[in-house]
């Protein structure tokens, strides 16, 4: 079985009278002879490809977590028939190599093992794709039971559903790992070009200590993901306050960079949003230092706190302040 991502450049050439309504970047399935029925009717790629192709309108529009989900439903497939039990199968048999399945993934090989939270979430997925198929009308039967359970969050009592084949956990405060305060100075000094004394090391042969130290001390302090200090433009960059402050500085995250497009905010130290600017000051003044060149104006674009959109080839120029470009 075959898992690709779906790209429609050259549609034109594949005989359609109209582009085809699969969501760009979508993962989907492909059987070894590339056949989508057989004497038996319609394969269980057909009904997984067209639950993926809904995943963005049914609470799942983070484009990088699609493979996760098609291939979550992959591996299942896959375990199932190699105990003969088809995907939509009746639910004694469903439950029954649900329980191998859950003994082969917390002791079957290494390789193969899920903690609890991957089991957890593995199993959160393949009971939406069971609801979704059953309310589809493909399934007749899911191979989940579940149990009343009771939550509780700011004095409030809510009811719901626990699936009973999830594992327990620790609770997230317990699971959190922190960096240690020391190990990330030495971490940061190390970007820099420094030894543990914070003195230069002369045996180190890397570029851009600048830029590396103030980007990692940014990351540091704020928690930013590794995708939205990537992208980050230099009019996204909070201000910097005309007084040092021991409060920290609120810094909104834009919605082009985030997981799933959604607008969030974070929060800087005082100097390291200093060292930050200093970093891009100078980036700036050097790069353009006796240039009289200036983008045209045809060329478009927004940039401001909120968010950046520069055109495509502006974004091949116009530098972010991580030192690479971004085009949204």
């Amino acid at each position: 079985m075959h898992q690709v991502i779906y790209s429609s450049a050259g549609w034109e050439s594949w005989g359609l009278a109209f582009r085809p309504a699969i969501p760009e970047g979508m993962s989907l399935l492909f059987d070894d002879d590339l056949l989508f029925e057989d004497s038996n009717g319609s394969r269980p790629v057909v009904v997984i490809n067209r639950w993926a192709c809904e995943l963005p309108t049914n609470g799942v529009p983070a484009p990088r977590s699609w493979p996760y989900y098609v291939r979550t439903v992959r591996e299942w497939l896959e375990f199932i028939s190699e105990h003969g039990v088809s995907l939509f199968d009746t639910r004694t048999r469903l439950k029954a190599v649900l329980g191998s399945y859950s003994v082969y993934r917390a002791r079957g090989p290494i390789k193969h093992r899920f903690a609890a939270s991957t089991w957890n979430q593995s199993i959160g997925i393949l009971a939406g794709f069971y609801k979704w198929a059953v309310g589809e009308g493909f399934a007749k039967a899911e191979p989940f039971t579940y149990r009343q359970g009771v939550s509780t969050f700011a004095s409030q009592m809510r009811k719901g559903l626990v699936n009973q084949a999830r594992r327990r956990q620790a609770k997230p405060h317990v699971t959190i790992k922190y960096l240690d305060e020391g190990f990330s100075d030495l971490f940061l000094k190390g970007l820099a070009g420094l030894d543990p004394d914070g003195e230069r090391d002369l045996a180190y042969r890397g570029r851009e200590l600048t830029r590396n130290a103030a980007v990692g001390r940014m990351v540091v302090s704020s928690g930013l993901r590794s995708q939205e200090f990537t992208y980050l433009l230099v009019s996204e960059v909070p201000a910097l306050p005309s007084r040092r402050s021991e409060v920290p500085v609120a810094f909104p995250v834009p919605e082009g960079v985030t997981k799933g497009s959604k607008f969030r905010e974070t929060w800087i130290d005082y100097d390291a949003l200093a060292e930050l600017w200093s970093y891009i000051d100078l980036d700036r003044a050097a790069a353009t230092m006796g240039s009289p060149w200036r983008p045209p104006a045809r060329w478009g674009g927004t940039a401001d706190r909120v968010g950046g959109r520069p055109s495509r080839r502006a974004g091949e120029r116009d530098q972010g302040a991580m030192g690479s470009s971004r085009s949204r």
